[in-house]
C-alpha cells in the first residue's frame, strides 16, 4: 500500500510538471543601467510567485513564466528603482524584454553642500534611512553614531557617546541650526528615555569627531548637524514594536506652499527592565511630539517652525537583586532585599522659529530663535539590606552553587528630593555668500540661561568602616546624661538651592576656497570664533582652519589637514561639584586640536568602498576633572587639570554586499591627564605627585561593525548585524583620590542581529477594494539582542565585608532578548 502511494505520488507530480511545461513561455533579456553597463545579480521575479532568477555578469537573464494569463515580470537591484513590466504568453512562446534601471536619488534640504564639497571637510555624511533597519535597544541613530570610529558607548540603553576621549557634555547637536540639550538629572540609562531626534523625520545626517569648522559651537569633541526632511508629497510611517512605537506625517497644503512633518513616539523599556539583576516593578514610560512647519511667504522668502514637547516618566518599586561575582576559587554572591521606591519625571519643550531670506541665488540670509524649558524631578527613598555569601565551587559537593558562609550584612538608605528648571534662549542670525569656488558664511548668537536647581540628597550606610545609626557610648564619663549629642552620620549629603540667571554672546566669520569637483588641487578653509560668557567675565577667540589636496593620481585619493583652538566654557553642570557647591568663577576648558587624515575611494569585486583614517593629538588645558557613574557625570567644578588625547581611526564602508552599504571601524586611543593640586601618600608616609592617570573615557581599543545582506534571489529577506567591542573603562572606589580610579571594568562586547521580511512592496498588486492598497511598504523585523548573552559591566555597587574588604560588585546591562517589530510606510 505505501509502494502504491509513492508510485501515485510520483505520477502526480510528473503530470503536474507537464501541465507546467505545456502551459509556460519565457521571458528573457538582458538589464543595464542608466549608462547602458549590463548589471550582475539582478533580481528577476515574478510577481506572486516564488523563485525567480538572476542575471549574469553580462546583464543577461532567462525566465520561465506562466501563460496564457497576464504575468508582472519584477526586476529589482538594491539602491535602484524596481520595474516592473506585465507580460502576456502563449504557451512555448519566447519573449525579450531588456530593461534599464534608474538610481534611486532622495531629495535634500537646499542647504546641503554636495557630497564631494563634504569630503573636504572633516564631516561624514550618513545615510538616515539605515537608522530604520539597524537592529538596537534604544533608537537607530544613537546606535548608528556608536558604530563610527572615535565613538564610544558602554551602554545600549542610553543614547549618550563620548568621542576621541571626551565625555557626554563636550558633544554638539544641531537640528535645523538649533542646538539640542541634554537632560541634567539623568543618573542611568533605565531612566534616559528618548533622544531628541526622531529618525523617522531625518532627511540629512552629517557628524564630525574633530577638528570641526569654527560655524559649528562651543564645545571640544564633536558635532552632530541633522536636517528635518522637507516634504514633497503626503506621506507617513509607523511602528510598532515590543519596545514601543512611532508614527509619523507629512505633506503639503495651501497650494503647495505650506508643508508639515509631524511625528509622534513612545518608548517603554519595561520589557528590557524587568531581565535585569535588580527585580521589580518598572514602569517606564517615554514620549514626544515633534513638528517641523514651514510657510512659503513668497519665492524669497519662508518660515519654517521647530517645536518639541516631551515627558519621559520613570517608576521602579525594587523587590531584590542577586549578583554573582569573584572568582571561580572564590566565588561570592551579593543579596539585596529592597524597599521603597523611585519617581523621576523630565518634561522638556523646546520652540524654533527660523525666517530665511534668499535675496539672490547665492546669498541666504537666516534669522533664528529658539526657546528650550526643562523641569527635571528625581524623588526616591530606597531602603537596602544586603547580604555577602561565600559560594560553594566544588561540583562534588551537595551544596554546590549555594551560599555556604556569609561574610557581610548591612543596610544603605538612599534618599533624594532634586528638582531643577532650567529655560535657555536664544536669538541669531546666519548667512552666506557662495561665489564661484568660495563660500563665506557668517554667524551672531545671543543666549540668556536661567537656572533654579534644588537639590537634597543623602544616603546612609549600616556597615563595617561606615556611618552606624546608634546614639555615643557612654564610657569615660561621670555622668553618661550630660555628654554632648552626636546625630547620626550621613554617608553622604547634597543640600544646596542655586539660580543662574546669565547672558552669552558667540559669533563666527569663515571662508572656504574650492576647486572644480573631482579636480585636483587644494581648498582652504579658515574661521575664527569668539564668545563671550557675562558670569565669569571671560572673552576667547577660536581660530580654526582646514585643508584638503587632491594630489590628481589614478587613485581617488584625498588628504586633509585641520588644526584649531576649541574652548567650552561651563555650563550649569560643569560648576557644580562632588558636594552641590556651584563655582561662578570657572573657566572654559581648552583643547588644541590637529586632525590629519586621508579619504580613499577605490573599487574591489567592482563594487564601490571607501577607506579612511585619521591621525589626531588634543593638548587639554584647563580641564575640569569627574568621576563616571552609569551616564552620570560629576564634576570637581575647578580648572585644575591638564591632559591630552591621542590616536588612530580607520573605518571602510561600501558594497560588501551588491547594493547595499556595510562598514567596518578600528579607533586605538589614549587619554589621561595630570591633576596639578593632587598629592598621593606612599607606604612610607612620604607624599609625591601622582602625574598622569588615564581619563574617565580611557578606552584604548574599540572595533565595531555595521552589515547588511539579503538573499540574492529574494531580496525581500535581509539581515543587519551591528557589532560592538571596546575594551575597559578605568573606574576607583567611591570617595577616594582621582589618582586611585586606575583599576579597569571588563571589556564591553556586543552583537544584535536582526531579521526583516518585506510583506509589502512596489511589487505588491492588490485588488482596487484593499484597503493594504495605501501601503507602499510592510515590514516584519525579528531582532536577537545581545546575541551572545554577555555580561557586560556599566558600574559598580561597593559593599565591605566583616573583615572590612571592599568589594565591587559589577552593575550589569540586559541579557539576550527577542524584539519583533512591524514598519508601515504609506
Amino acid at each position: 500500500m505505501i509502494l502504491r502511494a509513492g508510485w501515485m505520488g510520483w505520477f502526480l507530480a510528473l503530470m503536474a510538471f507537464q501541465g507546467w511545461c505545456q502551459g509556460t513561455g519565457t521571458v528573457s533579456g538582458r538589464i543595464t543601467d542608466e549608462k547602458g553597463k549590463p548589471m550582475e545579480l539582478v533580481n528577476v521575479a515574478i510577481s506572486g510567485l516564488p523563485g525567480g532568477t538572476v542575471t549574469d555578469r553580462n546583464g543577461n537573464y532567462e525566465l520561465s513564466v506562466p501563460a496564457g494569463n497576464e504575468v508582472f515580470v519584477v526586476v529589482s537591484f538594491i539602491g535602484y528603482r524596481k520595474e516592473v513590466e506585465a507580460v502576456v504568453l502563449a504557451p512555448g512562446e519566447r519573449r525579450e524584454v531588456n530593461i534599464s534601471l534608474v538610481p534611486v536619488s532622495t531629495d535634500l534640504p537646499e542647504v546641503e553642500v554636495e557630497d564631494e564639497q563634504i569630503r573636504q571637510t572633516n564631516l561624514i555624511r550618513i545615510d538616515p534611512k539605515i537608522a530604520t533597519v539597524i537592529p538596537t535597544v534604544s533608537e537607530g541613530i544613537p546606535t548608528l553614531l556608536k558604530t563610527l570610529p572615535g565613538v564610544t558607548s558602554t551602554s545600549e540603553l542610553s543614547s549618550q557617546y563620548s568621542v576621541r576621549g571626551g565625555n557626554f557634555d563636550e558633544n554638539l547637536i544641531y537640528v535645523n541650526d538649533i542646538e539640542i540639550y541634554r537632560p541634567f538629572l539623568i543618573r542611568s540609562g533605565q531612566q534616559e528615555g528618548l533622544s531628541f531626534v526622531n529618525s523617522d523625520l531625518v532627511s540629512s545626517l552629517l557628524f564630525s569627531a574633530g577638528g570641526f569648522e569654527a560655524k559649528y559651537g562651543d564645545k571640544m569633541s564633536s558635532v552632530l548637524d541633522i536636517q528635518y526632511r522637507k516634504p514633497s508629497a503626503f506621506g507617513g510611517s509607523a511602528s510598532v514594536g515590543l519596545l514601543g512605537g512611532s508614527f509619523h506625517l507629512e505633506g503639503l497644503a495651501l497650494k503647495r506652499k505650506f508643508s508639515y512633518l509631524l511625528g509622534v513616539r513612545h518608548k517603554t523599556n519595561e520589557y528590557l527592565l524587568k531581565t535585569l539583576e535588580v527585580k521589580g516593578d518598572y514602569k517606564p514610560s517615554f514620549t514626544d511630539v515633534q513638528g517641523l512647519m514651514g510657510y512659503h511667504i513668497s519665492p524669497k522668502v519662508e518660515l519654517s517652525f521647530l517645536g518639541n514637547a516631551s515627558i519621559n516618566h520613570y517608576e521602579l518599586v525594587p523587590e531584590s537583586r542577586q549578583t554573582d561575582f569573584g572568582t571561580y576559587q572564590q566565588a561570592r554572591r551579593l543579596t539585596i532585599y529592597f524597599e521603597g521606591q523611585e519617581v523621576d519625571e523630565y518634561m522638556t519643550w523646546l520652540g524654533g522659529l527660523t525666517l530665511t531670506y534668499k535675496p539672490a541665488r547665492n546669498i541666504r540670509l537666516k534669522l533664528i530663535a529658539s526657546g528650550y524649558q526643562a523641569t527635571e524631578n528625581e524623588t526616591y527613598d530606597i531602603l537596602g539590606q544586603y547580604f555577602i555569601g561565600l559560594v560553594e565551587t566544588n561540583q562534588a559537593s551537595e551544596e554546590f552553587g549555594n551560599v555556604i558562609e556569609t561574610q557581610g550584612v548591612g543596610s544603605f538608605l538612599d534618599h533624594a528630593r532634586n528638582r531643577m528648571d532650567a529655560e535657555v534662549y536664544n536669538i541669531g542670525h546666519r548667512g552666506s555668500v557662495e561665489s564661484g569656488h568660495r563660500f563665506l558664511q557668517w554667524g551672531v548668537n545671543f543666549q540668556q540661561e536661567k537656572i533654579d536647581d534644588r537639590m537634597n540628597e543623602w544616603a546612609m550606610i549600616d556597615s563595617a568602616g561606615y556611618s552606624l545609626p546608634r546614639p555615643p557610648d557612654s564610657v569615660g564619663y561621670t555622668h553618661p546624661a550630660a555628654q554632648p549629642y552626636i546625630p547620626f552620620e550621613i554617608h553622604e549629603l547634597i543640600k544646596s538651592r542655586y539660580t543662574l540667571n546669565t547672558s552669552r554672546l558667540s559669533g563666527f566669520i569663515q571662508h572656504t576656497w574650492g576647486n572644480e569637483p573631482d579636480s585636483a588641487g587644494l581648498s582652504f578653509t579658515a574661521g575664527i570664533r569668539s564668545s563671550y560668557w557675562d558670569l565669569n567675565g571671560q572673552l576667547l577667540f577660536s581660530p580654526r582652519a582646514s585643508l584638503a589636496w587632491d594630489p590628481g593620481w589614478e587613485w581617488d585619493i584625498l588628504f586633509r589637514l585641520s588644526a584649531g583652538f576649541y574652548y567650552q566654557p561651563p555650563f550649569y553642570k560643569e560648576m557644580k561639584d562632588l558636594k552641590g557647591r556651584i563655582n561662578p568663577s570657572l573657566k572654559a576648558q581648552e583643547s588644541y586640536q590637529v586632525v590629519a587624515g586621508s579619504d580613499w575611494n577605490f573599487k574591489a569585486w567592482n563594487r564601490p568602498f571607501k577607506f579612511v583614517t585619521e591621525v589626531y593629538y588634543k593638548y587639554l588645558n584647563r580641564l575640569v576633572p569627574y568621576i563616571v557613574d552609569n551616564v552620570r557625570l560629576r564634576y570637581y567644578a575647578a580648572n585644575n587639570s591638564r591632559g591630552y588625547a591621542a590616536g588612530i581611526e580607520m573605518k571602510v564602508n561600501g558594497e560588501f554586499v551588491r547594493g547595499i552599504e556595510s562598514w567596518a571601524s578600528l579607533s586605538v586611543m589614549r587619554t589621561e591627564e595630570d591633576i596639578t593640586d593632587d598629592v598621593a601618600t606612599d607606604a612610607s608616609g612620604n607624599t609625591f605627585q601622582p602625574g598622569y592617570i588615564p581619563r574617565p573615557t580611557d578606552q584604548r581599543v574599540t572595533f565595531s561593525m555595521f552589515f547588511q545582506d539579503y538573499l540574492p534571489r529574494n531580496p525581500t529577506y535581509k539581515i543587519s548585524l551591528t557589532l560592538l567591542f571596546g575594551t575597559g573603562l578605568p573606574f576607583g572606589p567611591p570617595d577616594s583620590e582621582k589618582y586611585r580610579h586606575t583599576f579597569r571594568m571588563p571589556p564591553y562586547r556586543r552583537v544584535d542581529i536582526g531579521f526583516s521580511k518585506e510583506i509589502i512592496g512596489e511589487m505588491t498588486r492588490f485588488t482596487r477594494g484593499n484597503p493594504f492598497r495605501v501601503l507602499e511598504s510592510l515590514w516584519l523585523t525579528a531582532e536577537v539582542l545581545n546575541l551572545f548573552q554577555v555580561n557586560n559591566t556599566v558600574s559598580y555597587t561597593w559593599v565591605t565585608d566583616i573583615y572590612g574588604l571592599q568589594y565591587a560588585v559589577p552593575n550589569y546591562l540586559t541579557p539576550r532578548q527577542i524584539n519583533v517589530r512591524l514598519i508601515a510606510r504609506f
